[in-house]
C-alpha cells in the first residue's frame, strides 16, 4: 500500500516560523560592572552573535571601520557578524584587550567582569550565542552589522523593554538561580530583536525573506525545509505549488537568488554538516535520512558544496574536541 504524501499546509506567518527554528545556543554570558575611564577591545568572534544590554549607565559601542554609538541605559544592541569591537565609558579610551581582564567564573556558561577606573558605574550583559539550525545561515546573511533597540519607553516594543528590566534586576542582585534565568531570557530577547528588526526593515522585503511570504515560493520553500529526503525535482515542485514548471523555475531564482535543485543541495548539505558535526549518524545513514541513493552520490554532493569530503570534515571535528 502506498503511503500518501503528506500535505504540508500554507504557512500563516512564515517569519515566525523561520525564526522558531533558530535554536540558540548560548555559549558565553557576562554581567559586567564597569566604571569609567575604562575600554574593552572585544576581538573577531568567528560563527557567532554577540549582544549587550545596557542596564544601568551608559557607554560607547566602536564596530571596526564605522563610527561610535552612544548606548543608553534600556539599550540592547545585537551584532550578528562577530567583528571586533569596543566597548567604551567614552570614545578614545584606551581600550584593554578582551582576555587580558580578569573575570569571575560563576558557571560554565555564566561569569562576572568588574573593571574601569572608579568613576561613574555603567552595568551591562553582554552575550556571546550560536544558531545551530540550518535555516538561521540563510537568515544571518541579511542581518545588518548591527540592530539596535534603545530606551526602556519605547511602548512599540513594551515586552521586550519589560523583559530588559527584568534581566536588569536580576543582574543587580544575583539570585540564586539567577544566572539560568538572565541566559534563558537573553536567549528569548536576541530571537525578539531579531524578529523587531524583521517587522521594520526594507531589506526583510527582499530576497530569501520576501521569498518566504510568497504564497507559492514559500510553499516550495516548506517543502524542501520539511521533507528534504522527498525526491524532488523542479517538476514535481512546481506541481505542489501550482505553477507551470518553467514559471516556478524562473520565480524561484528571481527570489531565492538560486535555481531550486542547488537551493535543495545546499538545504541537504547543511542539515548534513551539522548532523557530522553533532557525531549523530553514519554516512549512510545521513545519506538515506538526505534523499540519497548512495553514500558515494552524498559523499560526491558534500564535496562539491564544502569542497572537503563528509569523512575528513567528521575526523577534523572530533579532533578538534579531543
Amino acid at each position: 500500500m502506498t503511503t500518501p504524501n503528506p500535505v504540508i499546509p500554507p504557512t500563516s506567518d512564515p517569519l515566525a516560523e523561520t525564526l522558531h527554528m533558530l535554536r540558540l545556543t548560548g555559549t558565553l554570558y557576562c554581567r559586567g560592572e564597569f566604571t569609567a575611564p575604562f575600554g574593552i577591545a572585544i576581538p573577531r568572534l568567528e560563527d557567532v552573535m554577540t549582544f549587550l544590554v545596557v542596564t544601568s549607565g551608559r557607554c560607547w559601542l566602536q564596530i571596526e571601520g564605522s563610527e561610535p554609538r552612544l548606548l543608553e541605559q534600556g539599550s540592547l544592541t545585537l551584532i550578528p557578524h562577530g567583528p571586533p569591537h569596543i566597548i567604551s565609558s567614552d570614545p578614545g579610551v584606551a581600550a584593554q584587550p578582551l582576555f587580558d581582564i580578569p573575570v569571575d567564573k560563576i558557571s560554565e556558561c555564566y561569569e562576572y567582569m568588574a573593571y574601569g577606573g572608579g568613576g561613574e558605574l555603567t552595568r551591562s550583559m553582554y552575550g556571546v550565542v550560536r544558531f545551530d539550525a540550518v535555516a538561521a545561515q540563510h537568515l544571518l546573511k541579511l542581518l545588518p552589522e548591527i540592530i539596535q533597540i534603545d530606551g526602556w519607553g519605547d511602548e512599540a516594543s513594551g515586552w521586550l523593554q519589560s523583559t530588559l528590566r527584568f534581566i536588569a534586576s536580576e543582574a543587580a542582585v544575583l539570585k540564586p538561580g539567577g544566572e539560568t534565568v538572565i541566559t534563558r531570557l537573553a536567549d528569548v530577547v536576541v530571537i525578539q530583536a531579531i524578529r523587531a528588526w524583521l517587522e521594520r526593515a526594507p531589506e526583510a522585503d527582499q530576497g530569501w525573506l520576501a521569498a518566504l511570504r510568497d504564497d507559492r515560493i514559500g510553499r516550495a520553500l516548506a517543502l524542501i525545509r520539511k521533507l528534504p529526503e522527498r525526491e524532488w525535482s523542479v517538476a514535481t515542485l512546481s506541481q505542489e505549488v501550482g505553477m507551470s514548471r518553467s514559471a516556478f523555475s524562473a520565480r524561484f531564482t528571481e527570489m531565492v537568488g538560486q535555481p531550486a535543485m542547488q537551493y535543495l543541495t545546499e538545504w541537504r548539505m547543511q542539515l548534513a554538516r551539522a548532523r557530522l558535526l553533532d557525531g549523530t549518524g553514519t554516512l549512510s545513514d545521513i545519506s538515506v535520512e538526505l534523499g540519497y541513493r548512495s553514500e558515494a552520490a552524498f559523499c560526491r554532493a558534500f564535496k562539491r558544496v564544502f569542497g572537503v569530503t563528509p569523512g575528513s570534515l567528521r575526523r577534523g571535528a572530533a579532533a578538534a574536541v579531543a
